[in-house]
């Protein structure tokens, strides 16, 4: 590992102070790694006593060098993500859409959807995509229940009449 060399942002002391101060479990982390770096430990070192690999502790460094001690810390809570692949309006259409058959015929899949999706978009959308999207707006996957091929009319009428006394007793009655 190439020597790690730190901006003059803080000195060792007040890095330490922050480190003792810090509340924030994952900048605190971070300003232990400056910290102990400040106080001329190797990266190496570092890396091991506080439990992360030498490329993040490389990373590490790095952000504080930027950005200085403002760097450190969880950035997860600023990162909105990723932009939704449908707008507002965009939405309302394939909800529309989703109100007739589709264009293919037969039943909305999350493969047609994807497709409609793709079309409207210009992008590629995988068919996950399609079925994410038909859960989203309150779609579910139904299918009929299935019939019994064997079984005639009137055997299933004999079987719905002789259900409820099938278990030996008379319905109704407690065990």
């Amino acid at each position: 590992m190439a020597a790690l060399e730190l901006a003059g942002h803080l000195s060792a002391e007040e890095l330490g102070e922050r480190y003792r101060a810090a509340r924030d479990r994952v900048a605190r982390g971070h300003l232990q790694v400056v910290w102990l770096l400040a106080e001329g430990r190797g990266g190496r070192e570092v890396a091991r006593v506080v439990g992360l690999s030498e490329r993040w502790v490389a990373e590490i460094v790095r952000r504080y060098n930027e950005g200085g001690p403002e760097r450190l810390g969880d950035r997860r809570r600023g990162n909105a993500g990723a932009k939704p692949l449908l707008d507002a309006a965009q939405r309302g259409g394939l909800a529309q859409a989703l109100r007739g058959a589709p264009p293919e015929g037969g039943l909305w899949s999350g493969p047609k959807v994807a497709a409609w999706i793709a079309r409207a978009t210009g992008r590629e959308v995988r068919p996950q995509r399609g079925w994410d999207y038909l859960r989203q707006l309150g779609f579910a996957l139904k299918r009929p229940r299935p019939r019994h091929a064997k079984a005639d009319a009137a055997a299933q009428a004999a079987f719905k009449k002789g259900a409820a006394g099938a278990a030996g007793r008379a319905p109704g009655r407690a065990p």
